[in-house]
């Protein structure tokens, strides 16, 4: 065939023929769902009743593509001298064109209001679209899987050597000889 004018166009419509008989049978997304792996990336979830609109995410995303709004609401706690002032979460909302799935943000917030969620499905036909709001990113929470179970030959979180201390009555003094 290499010396026959077009042998080499005949090859490579047999291998494109053998390649689109071999696909025929075989089943991929979006007919079949794809088997992801645990704890895989997809979209950012937000837990708003976490946020405390501290503003680290903001500030450690390297896109900037976090936007929050908030106010201060005066809070009344009987006994206190006076009323105490708490952040009220306006806005949160994060743009996925810009966004560069690092995870950052999520690292950064000490409250766990950000979580990954193994959902990608969200494109858009208009770019603009995929500003998501914190309403749209509640709807992402119930999706985020439950956290790894601890190793039960790893070392106990430093809480449960606390509150095991603290609940353990005190050992007496041994008896002197």
């Amino acid at each position: 065939m290499n010396g026959v004018p077009g042998g080499g166009l005949a090859k490579g419509l047999a291998v494109t023929l053998k390649t689109m008989t071999k696909r025929a049978h075989t089943h991929q997304y979006p007919d079949v769902e794809p088997d992801l792996p645990p704890r895989s990336r997809g979209v950012i979830a937000l837990l708003e009743e976490n946020c405390t609109v501290c503003m680290l995410c903001a500030r450690e995303c390297p896109d900037w593509c976090i936007y929050i709004d908030s106010h201060k609401e005066e809070v009344v706690v009987p006994g206190a001298a006076r009323p105490r002032q708490r952040n009220m979460l306006d806005r949160f909302a994060i743009d996925f064109s810009l966004c560069m799935y690092c995870g950052i943000c999520i690292e950064a917030c000490p409250f766990d209001a950000l979580y990954w969620s193994p959902e990608f499905e969200y494109s858009e036909y208009d770019i603009r679209d995929l500003l998501h709001e914190k309403e749209r990113l509640g709807e992402w929470m119930p999706t985020v899987p439950a956290p790894p179970a601890h190793d039960p030959n790893g070392e106990p979180a430093k809480e449960e050597t606390s509150a095991a201390k603290k609940a353990a009555p005190p050992t007496p003094p041994a008896p002197s000889i």
